[in-house]
C-alpha cells in the first residue's frame, strides 16, 4: 500500500489516541533491549525486526544516491553488522524506539562505508532479507520521490510498512473466519479508496442489511486500531511510548 494512499486509514484512530494503549507485554524490541542482544531470544527478535523493516532502510539508502544493486548491498550489510555487533548499549532507554535507533545507526553506517569505500558485508553469505524476491513493481514503488528528503522518505516507508503489516494480520483473521469478501469491501471504506462503494452498495453485494454493514465496519475499524497499537508496541521499549509513536505515525502520513 503506497504511503500516499494511507492517510485516511487513521482518521478514526486519530480521534481515539487518548483511549489508552494496549497492554504492554514483552515485545520484539523490548526483548532486544533487555537482553542487550546477547541471548538467543534477543537475536531472534532482532532478526524478525530486520526482515520486517528493510524497506525504510533500502529507501533511505536509495535516496542518498546509491544505485539499486548498491542499495541492496548496503541494506544487507547494515543488517549483517547490526546482527553481528549486538551492541545496543548506546540506546537510551527513554528514547528506545526502533524507528529512531535504526535511522541513527544507518546514517553512521552509510557515512562509514562511504568514507572507507569498502565492500559491504553480506552476512556471511546469508540473505538477511529477501531483496532478491522483489518484483519490478516493488522496485518501482520504492524508488525515492524527488520532493522527499532521505529522512522523510524513511519515515514514510516506515509508516506504510507498519500499516501493511496491520492489514495483513487483519486480512488473515477475516480469511480464517471465512469472511475474505467482507474484508475486501470493508478495507475500501477504511482506506477511503477512490471509488469506494457505499455501505448500501456493500450490503447489496453481500446480501446484508445496511445496518449490519455499519456494525461490521465499526468492528473492523476497532480491530484495526487494536492491531496497529500491537504492531507499534513491537517497536518501542516501554508501553508509554506507544501513543507517542502512534501520533508520530499519523503526522507522517498526513504531511
Amino acid at each position: 500500500m503506497p504511503a500516499d494512499d494511507s492517510r485516511a486509514s487513521l482518521r478514526a484512530t486519530d480521534s481515539d489516541t487518548q483511549n489508552g494503549a494496549v497492554a504492554f507485554a514483552t515485545t520484539h524490541w523490548s526483548v532486544v533491549l533487555e537482553a542487550q542482544g546477547q541471548s538467543a531470544a534477543a537475536q531472534e527478535a532482532l532478526e524478525k525486526l530486520c526482515r520486517a523493516y528493510w524497506r525504510p532502510i533500502y529507501s533511505f539508502i536509495r535516496r542518498q544516491g546509491a544505485g539499486r544493486e548498491e542499495a541492496e548491498d548496503f541494506t544487507q550489510g547494515f543488517f549483517a553488522l547490526l546482527l553481528e555487533r549486538r551492541d545496543l548499549d548506546a540506546v537510551r532507554r527513554e528514547k528506545g524506539r526502533l524507528r529512531s535507533y535504526l535511522l541513527t545507526s544507518l546514517k553512521h553506517f552509510v557515512a562509514s562505508e562511504q568514507r572507507r569505500a569498502l565492500a559491504v558485508k553480506r552476512g556471511k553469505g546469508q540473505q538477511l532479507v529477501p531483496l532478491e524476491e522483489l518484483s519490478a513493481i516493488d522496485r518501482t514503488e520504492m524508488e525515492p520521490a524527488d520532493h522527499l528528503s532521505a529522512d522523510r522518505l524513511y519515515e514514510r516507508r516506515w509508516a506504510s510498512t507498519l500499516m501493511e503489516q496491520v492489514l495483513r494480520r487483519l486480512k488473515d483473521e477475516y480469511c480464517t473466519a471465512g469472511n475474505a469478501a467482507l474484508f475486501d469491501w470493508l478495507k475500501q471504506l477504511l482506506l477511503d479508496e477512490p471509488g469506494a462503494p457505499s455501505r448500501a452498495e456493500i450490503a447489496a453485494r453481500l446480501g446484508m442489511k445496511e445496518n449490519a454493514v455499519w456494525q461490521a465496519l465499526h468492528r473492523f475499524r476497532h480491530r484495526y486500531q487494536v492491531l496497529l497499537r500491537e504492531e507499534i508496541s513491537h517497536t518501542v521499549a516501554i508501553g508509554s511510548d506507544i501513543e507517542d509513536e502512534l501520533r508520530h505515525l499519523i503526522s507522517v502520513l498526513r504531511t
